[in-house]
């Protein structure tokens, strides 16, 4: 049978669904990009922010349609989403065949197999769970993801993560390697390290962090050129991280620290371990020890009892132009988490007003440091062409893939996809532009 797979959410959820095509392939089922021709359709809900809840229902419900219209003859839908709200979707959306809550992913094949009616015991049996080394990676040739743990501890009263995924669970540092080694076989020359929070690696195992000593193994293994780090959470950054950064040619001058806010009081209310002057000291420090890093964060405004003063220390934080990459969200209430219950919510008109406020002094800043980059050389991994065949389309390590810019790059007719290129910055376009214009 064919399986057409859609993946929601985050890059951690998308390992999950290269973990299920793994085990779909491995029990000899057909795997098609296009749903239009699969007779099982697989959603991977995210279940994150009432935004993403959103688009999961939309995605299950347009998926829902060729059952009727298509070839489809079974709907699973697995993820964040069934985990949270398992017997309300079964009971809003009977077209579902299956759903998969995360904690059942330990009996994945059984579900599906009893679905599916597959009779073959022999490869029934070849595997039931979701496993990290029968993963197929769906990030192209050159880049993927390397999770290293499960859940988080952290308790962030506005964060449900605790509540879908569980505690942190770290994995341990030899089978880590194993499938990281069996990555560079691949070919992967990007290696890109993500967890809930990759700084308390390690913590959960073996009684302290250990994200140095794994990044120090990784840059160990031949073929990689690119290692990076994500969601590096700025209390646990650490000296030994940032020499670790700066000593090691292979791991990007990137840093992913999600700040969330600056405001003491609102530091406070959201259990975040740090306080604003803490949080920019780190800044200084970093930018002091690795003069060309590139730093990335995200911010919530409109956080309960976020007060005028609140958001105005907040905006003149981000107009130090501290961060290269930056990202916003407008606070949302989630069911189950302390912050739901606090009074003082915002006004939806405040928040909205507040989040362009932001993303306003955020664009001048990001089109200054882009002009910036013009007249130097950078290496380039070149990923894509555009539609019309004229211009390659290539990340420099200053870019994560489908979340910060891109280079683009006139096509010479050379076949240089999934190669590093040395690239001279000529111009910079800022926010939307048309290839046209290049």
């Amino acid at each position: 049978m064919k399986v057409g797979f859609i993946s929601l959410g985050c890059s951690k959820n998308l390992i999950d669904t290269e973990m299920a095509i793994g085990l779909f392939k491995k029990n000899k089922f057909k795997i098609v990009n296009n749903v239009e021709e699969a007779e099982i359709i697989v959603v991977n809900t995210c279940g994150f922010i009432e935004s993403a809840k959103e688009e999961a229902i939309n995605t299950i419900l347009e998926m829902s349609e060729y059952k009727t219209k298509g070839k489809c003859k079974y709907l699973i839908v697995m993820g964040c989403l069934v985990q949270r709200y398992s017997k309300e979707l079964k009971k809003a959306i009977p077209e579902v065949d299956l759903f998969i809550s995360i904690d059942e992913y330990k009996d994945f094949w059984d579900k599906i197999s009893t679905l599916v009616n597959v009779n073959d015991i022999q490869i029934k049996n070849i595997c039931n769970e979701l496993e990290y080394m029968n993963r197929v990676i769906s990030t192209g040739d050159k880049t993927a993801y390397l999770k290293i743990a499960e859940g988080c501890s952290n308790r962030c009263t506005y964060c449900a993560i605790p509540y879908i995924r569980g505690p942190y669970v770290s994995r341990p540092i030899e089978n880590i390697l194993e499938e990281a080694n069996k990555l560079s076989d691949m070919g992967i020359k990007e290696l890109i390290v993500i967890a809930q929070d990759t700084t308390r690696y390690g913590e959960d195992l073996y009684g302290k962090s250990r994200l140095s000593e794994l990044l120090q193994e990784l840059c160990k293994i031949d073929g990689f050129k690119w290692i990076r780090f994500l969601y590096a959470y700025p209390e646990c950054i650490t000296d030994e991280l940032i020499e670790t950064v700066k000593r090691n040619d292979k791991i990007c001058n990137y840093f992913d620290i999600p700040v969330q806010h600056v405001s003491d009081k609102l530091l406070k209310k959201m259990n975040r371990k740090s306080t604003g002057k803490q949080i920019e000291d780190l800044i200084l420090k970093i930018k002091s020890k690795i003069p060309n890093v590139v730093l990335r964060t995200s911010l919530i405004v409109g956080f309960p009892g976020e007060t005028e003063e609140d958001f105005d220390e907040l905006y003149n934080f981000v107009n130090k132009g501290y961060f290269e990459k930056l990202g916003v969200f407008m606070y949302s209430k989630e069911d189950g988490t302390p912050a739901a219950r606090l009074k003082e919510q915002v006004h939806h008109n405040t928040k909205k007003k507040r989040y362009n406020k932001i993303m306003s002094i955020a664009r001048e800043i990001s089109n200054k440091n882009l002009a910036s980059y013009i007249g130097n050389t950078y290496d380039v991994l070149i990923e894509n062409l555009t539609f019309d065949n004229k211009f390659y389309i290539g990340r420099s390590y200053m870019d994560i893939p489908e979340t910060d810019g891109i280079v683009i790059i006139k096509n010479t007719e050379d076949n240089l996809l999934g190669e590093f290129v040395k690239c001279n910055i000529t111009r910079s376009k800022k926010l939307r532009f048309d290839w046209r214009d290049l």
